[in-house]
């Protein structure tokens, strides 16, 4: 199996968990969050679905410089306007990576704004970190959020304490 192929399934396989999760967001409560430092619940939820997102510029480009590119935020209308973003991100993710040849994980990638380097590290690094491990680490803050909202939550890996069936 590729490694294409092995980031796919992990991206079907997550996806559908995250996709549980942000179609569950009260978009009406919006604005509540936990700590002045937080981000909003709204900002945050869309975060954790504008990841799906990252793929394009972790594998089909060679660097992101942030004095170019100032990462403008999508707005939506409703919880089903972000699923549905979401989806349509997952897809296109799907679909990079059905063109990624596994030598295409080697090569390097940088981080910059202008002329100051933050990182160059090899692609399959990137896109573990900042595509993954990124999603999964918000995705959890928003379980956070919803729990303190007193939103029952669903089950990620198997059963949550709201939903043992």
């Amino acid at each position: 199996m590729s490694l294409a192929q092995q980031f796919i399934a992990e991206i079907q396989q997550e996806a559908a968990a995250t996709k549980r999760l942000l179609s569950i967001v009260p978009w009406e409560k919006g604005d509540y969050k936990p700590h002045e430092k937080s981000m909003t619940l709204k900002r945050l939820a869309s975060h954790v679905a504008e990841i799906n997102g990252w793929w394009k510029e972790c594998l089909v480009q060679d660097e992101l410089d942030f004095a170019k590119d100032s990462g403008e935020r999508k707005e939506h209308a409703d919880t089903g306007a972000m699923v549905a973003w979401h989806d349509e991100l997952v897809q296109k993710a799907v679909a990079i990576l059905q063109n990624t040849p596994d030598e295409e994980f080697a090569k390097p990638w940088t981080m910059r704004a202008g002329e100051q380097i933050f990182f160059t590290l090899p692609k399959g690094e990137v896109v573990r970190t900042w595509c993954l491990n990124h999603l999964y680490h918000h995705r959890g803050q928003l379980t956070v959020y919803l729990r303190l909202l007193d939103i029952p939550l669903p089950g990620t890996y198997g059963p949550s304490a709201d939903f043992h069936g």
